[in-house]
């Protein structure tokens, strides 16, 4: 039997996968090596904006129901009791009201307080633009690799062979190209949407400081030590 008709029957019984990285050599390594970071940091993004998060209308009617009664220690106890960018936000504004300042510092201390959150926030999913785009970049090079490794091929080869040799170059190219894609459609789609829930997050510090603000400065006689 020809080694040729062996090798290719051989090739077809292998799972897809297995020979899609047998077929797009080793930038399909570069880009598996993408993926695996790419999963990390969905998984790393997504546990840690699942901790950071809270019930903002829960959060909301039980501390200012304390602010209105008077109670700010309570208040503070309470956004002690779990520390995430929002109540963390709420206390710093907190403690300045119970220090008796004035309203231009508690608003200076619920932003600056905003600003140390950000980050926590943010972490890493800027990273996954990165890697979208460098997942598009190694397919893009599997791909010029295997048409360079295709044409070479087909120069040296003896006509019989010619056909053979140019499929596996552009089978090595499209493999490429098409891991790359979908590493990086994942990638794309995971960074839009994080960002979508830290804007909400931040939105909602953002909307809590000022109503906070708003029912300090209207309950000022009220408010206690």
């Amino acid at each position: 039997m020809d080694p040729t008709v062996t090798a290719q029957a051989a090739s077809d019984n292998m799972p897809f996968i297995q020979r899609a990285f047998e077929e797009g050599g080793g930038v399909m390594y570069v880009i598996l090596f993408i993926a695996l970071i790419t999963v990390f940091l969905v998984i790393e993004r997504f546990l840690t904006l699942k901790n950071l998060g809270i019930d903002k209308k829960d959060f909301t009617d039980n501390i200012f129901g304390m602010i209105l009664r008077g109670d700010l220690r309570q208040a503070i106890s309470f956004c002690d009791a779990r520390q995430v960018p929002l109540t963390n936000v709420v206390k710093a504004g907190l403690v300045q009201v119970m220090n008796k300042r004035p309203d231009e510092e508690v608003q200076v201390a619920m932003d600056a307080a905003a600003l140390k959150e950000g980050p926590r926030l943010e972490g890493w999913t800027s990273f996954l633009a990165v890697t979208g785009n460098v997942a598009v970049l190694a397919g893009l090079l599997g791909t010029i690799m295997g048409m360079i490794k295709s044409f070479r091929a087909v120069a040296a080869a003896d006509p019989a062979e010619k056909a053979m040799e140019l499929s596996k170059g552009i089978s090595h190219a499209l493999n490429c190209t098409a891991f790359g894609l979908v590493v990086a459609i994942v990638s794309i789609v995971a960074y839009g949407y994080f960002q979508l829930r830290i804007q909400r997050a931040e939105n909602d510090v953002t909307e809590t400081s000022m109503s906070l603000l708003n029912l300090v400065a209207s309950n000022r006689d009220k408010l206690k030590e």
